[in-house]
């Protein structure tokens, strides 16, 4: 355990700089972007810990979003993520260097290394957090308890994400978090910045714990990544049946955008899994978002409320949709999405 008297040993803002195939992760840049944001608060610097086999040259992008210093672990057991080598290489580097902060994303690899780390450097972890800020915990003095500053306050949807959790961990460091894709931004990029890159090797021996990979099949997806769609035409159970689907297609089509839907459309079996948002799904923030269909649950808000525009269509006018739309067409999307792709259609032809 890190007893209080260590704390003040501990300092900066450590993001956990994701890449797979010597090509940085999006969320890296993403966790950049937050980072500079806590550190400016705490005065402290950003660091990214860069993992994998000759990765060095990653780390002029990783300054270029915004990190002072890049930590390069590089061995050749860590071409291929395994969790073993990982989690002994940033647990070894979170025991050297001592950062107050350590940012996680919560990707498919995140969420396998960042509980085991925080074990071993016997830490907490909150997960899957949507907001972090920097402020005082408890929330509200407490009589009879100390009011920590410059506590990392970690926010989460909870209970299925009927409610919003704000986490704290005050009394041991580093303070970790796990953050979700697609819900922090990344800063503009910064021409000719360069960082102070250490190398750093903790040594691996394969052992027992080691998984062997004997085979690495990348799967190929007819599907595109919605997170970078411009504009999304997103439907929910209301349009009916897959089949259905077919005129979100075409306005979607007609927009040059992509069809994304809600948790119950690919429960129902009616897309795939890689079209879902939400809180079990991706976090989007098209310039555009028509949610057809949709009844605007929390669940699936909290995957898209950061949209720039929210066009919503439902024809139940009391849908918690039209809460947080800009505009909203209370009706049948039989007829009103047909309808708009007309419309669209002949605005095109008139150019």
């Amino acid at each position: 355990m890190v007893n209080e008297m260590n704390l003040e040993e501990y300092k900066g803002v450590y993001v956990f700089a994701e890449q797979v195939d010597n090509k940085l992760s999006g969320i890296a840049f993403e966790l950049l972007g937050k980072a500079k944001d806590l550190a400016a608060d705490l005065k402290a610097e950003v660091a990214a810990v860069l993992i994998g086999s000759d990765v060095k040259g990653l780390a002029d992008d990783l300054a270029a979003y915004g990190a002072d210093k890049v930590i390069v672990i590089d061995d050749p057991e860590l071409k291929n993520y395994r969790t073993e080598p990982y989690a002994h290489a940033l647990a070894s580097a979170i025991n050297k260097y001592k950062p107050e902060i350590m940012l996680v994303g919560a990707t498919a690899i995140g969420r396998d290394l960042g509980p085991r780390v925080s074990a071993r450097v016997a830490t907490g972890l909150t997960a899957d957090c949507t907001q972090l800020e920097i402020g005082d915990f408890p929330l509200t003095p407490v009589e009879g308890k100390e009011q920590k500053h410059n506590q990392l306050l970690m926010t989460r949807p909870a209970f299925g994400g009927n409610t919003i959790a704000t986490i704290a961990c005050p009394d041991n460091r580093p303070q970790m978090a796990t953050v979700r894709p697609g819900v922090m931004q990344k800063i503009d990029k910064i021409e000719g910045a360069k960082a102070v890159v250490e190398e750093f090797n903790p040594g691996f021996t394969p052992d027992h714990k080691y998984v062997e990979i004997l085979d690495v099949v990348k799967a190929v997806s007819e599907t595109v990544d919605i997170m970078d769609a411009k504009i999304l035409v997103s439907g929910g159970r209301g349009v009916g049946s897959p089949e259905n689907f077919a005129i979100l297609e075409e306005l979607a089509k007609e927009l040059g955008g992509e069809v994304s839907c809600s948790r119950a459309v690919v429960d129902s079996g009616w897309k795939p899994k890689d079209l879902q948002v939400g809180q079990t799904g991706k976090t989007v923030r098209p310039q555009v978002y028509f949610a057809i269909g949709i009844s605007g649950a929390i669940q699936h808000a909290a995957g898209m409320e950061e949209s720039d525009l929210i066009i919503a269509i439902n024809k139940d006018e009391t849908a918690p949709i039209f809460d947080i739309a800009d505009y909203g067409v209370v009706g049948d999307l039989n007829k009103i999405v047909p309808e708009l792709t007309k419309q669209i259609r002949a605005c095109k032809a008139e150019k």
